[in-house]
């Protein structure tokens, strides 16, 4: 977790893993008034690089500056703990004509590594949830079949539940 950018889990939430990758330090002329960047942020006090519109300052520089990207500092201010529209208010009032240096981080596409099911076990099917994503601590991912004796258990402790407490909850 400590890798992760931001570290709140909710009981609906989808899980968004952001691994930090490289840093990178980028002047910016503002030759504009806009600069061309919706932002977003996770709740958790980090700004992320939503959308970048077509034609604009930042635009030009889509070789360096790219959606996903974790927003930590301007002019050595830094925006962890910030929320979006502070980010954006920042950035705003930069006055027009003027160069400020923007610290990026790049979010890891390979910070998770996937690996096969192993053999011997049998196929099923994502969509039906016969299938669980495990992350491990090391930083590896692996897809792996429902076992099942392990369904067995859990609508055997469901009924359980449901005989004493009136629980009937087998996602619980």
């Amino acid at each position: 977790m400590s890798q992760l950018l931001g570290g709140q889990i909710g009981l609906t939430d989808f899980i968004f893993a952001h691994v930090k990758g490289q840093a990178k330090e980028i002047d910016i002329v503002k030759s504009e008034a806009a600069l061309g960047l919706t932002i977003t942020d996770n709740g958790a006090g980090y700004a992320f690089i939503k959308r970048i519109k077509e034609g604009s300052v930042i635009d030009r520089l889509k070789t360096l500056v790219k959606v996903g990207d974790h927003i930590e500092k301007i002019n050595d201010k830094s925006l962890v703990g910030s929320r979006h529209f502070e980010v954006a208010k920042m950035l705003k009032e930069l006055p027009v004509g003027s160069t400020f240096t923007m610290r990026l981080v790049e979010p890891n596409a390979f910070g998770f590594h996937i690996e096969p099911a192993k053999r011997g076990r049998k196929t099923g099917d994502v969509k039906n949830g016969t299938k669980t994503l495990r992350f491990k601590a090391d930083g590896r991912a692996s897809v792996e079949d429902v076992d099942d004796t392990m369904v067995k258990a859990i609508d055997r402790i469901n009924g359980l539940l449901e005989t004493f407490m009136g629980i009937n909850d087998s996602d619980l």
